[in-house]
């Protein structure tokens, strides 16, 4: 599985032997909170103001961006990655600062406008079942609105000397842009191997969770080896994240993105790659033609579908996705017993058995 306790010097995490560490030892604080709500508790407080602080940072003046700004805070979402930055900071220091607070929103500003710009270089119409910018305001509004979040979290951390904070959220915008080249580049050949694809979801995915869990860590201590550990922490815990979100493409449930739009748009996943190596060469031929295909048809998604169940590519992304979360748990065990750890502890397992 993927060691993240080997991490390379540029961040990602290498594919390697399972981590001897476990999360055996790691005693939390009443019951593991199982729904987002209970997980929110500890820093309940910290997240309402940090809706104010958002909005405030989303503000402006001009009419027509106004107007797309508060479409965007309608829609909000989860809000993953800014608990992801306060739960941290609780976790590493007992108490959030404004620092917390602007990293948690630079984060969110940071996260909406590469999802604005995904849009529209997806053409898609719709995110979790709510029209995107580009389908209300077309795509030249869509990539300066897009535009427009990434320069206002930019200016927050600038105008405060948020520098560490600065650097950790920038090299993550690096590594997710290189992340989602690679994996064009490989989809388009069709060769993606186990080792590629991990190099892929950690720049593309983990690189933005780990720069929250990092964040959080940094704007509340100095001590190295605790935001070291968090980076890792948030690093295998984004790999987790992103195997559960390419075992949605095999899903038969609606999972707030279309079935099998992975296939689809040729994504080599997990699921597909492990069971594209355990099929004779014949089938791996067939299987491959299918999914080169332009445009598929329902049955050829369900033929694909089919073969990744019955060569037990499913069964086995379950099975790393699980080490991977017992791994991102065990990289808490040096932080002292507290409500916001155990929150960590049941947002990892909330992670990998979320149903959307």
């Amino acid at each position: 599985m993927a060691d993240v306790s080997s991490l390379a010097s540029n961040g990602r995490a290498t594919p390697g032997d399972t981590a001897s560490s476990s999360d055996s030892s790691l005693s939390v604080n009443g019951p593991v909170p199982t729904t987002l709500d209970d997980i929110r508790g500890p820093v309940e407080d910290d997240l309402d103001a940090f809706r104010t602080y958002f909005r405030e940072a989303m503000r402006s003046d001009h009419t027509l961006l106004d107007k797309v700004t508060q479409y965007v805070l309608w829609k909000k979402g989860k809000r993953i990655r800014p608990l992801l930055v306060l739960l941290s900071a609780k976790a590493c220091g007992g108490a959030t600062t404004e620092i917390t607070q602007r990293a948690a929103a630079l984060v969110e500003l940071l996260h909406t406008a590469t999802l604005v710009h995904d849009d529209v270089v997806d053409d898609a119409e719709e995110r979790r079942g709510v029209f995107s910018i580009n389908a209300l305001w077309k795509n030249k509004i869509a990539v300066l609105m897009g535009d427009f979040l990434l320069s206002r979290g930019l200016l927050l951390s600038l105008d405060h000397d948020d520098y560490s904070i600065l650097h950790t959220l920038s090299d993550a915008v690096r590594r997710m842009s290189e992340g989602e080249l690679l994996q064009i580049e490989k989809s388009r050949l069709l060769d993606i191997d186990e080792d590629t694809y991990f190099r892929i979801i950690s720049d593309k995915t983990a690189s933005l969770i780990s720069a929250c869990t990092k964040s959080g860590a940094v704007s509340v201590t100095e001590d190295e080896d605790t935001i070291e550990r968090m980076h890792q922490f948030g690093e295998t815990l984004g790999l987790a994240f992103q195997i559960r979100d390419d075992l949605f493409d095999f899903s038969t449930q609606d999972a707030g993105k279309p079935i099998g739009i992975d296939l689809q748009e040729k994504k080599m996943t997990l699921p597909l790659i492990v069971a594209l190596r355990n099929a004779p060469k014949s089938e791996r031929k067939r299987i491959l033609k299918i999914v080169d295909q332009d445009d598929k048809g329902r049955d050829d998604l369900e033929t694909v579908a089919s073969f990744v169940r019955d060569r037990d590519g499913i069964a086995h992304a379950r099975i790393r996705m699980e080490e991977l979360a017992d791994e991102a748990k065990s990289h808490l065990a040096h932080l002292p017993p507290s409500d916001a750890r155990t929150s960590l502890v049941g947002l990892t397992e909330f992670t990998i058995q979320r149903n959307r």
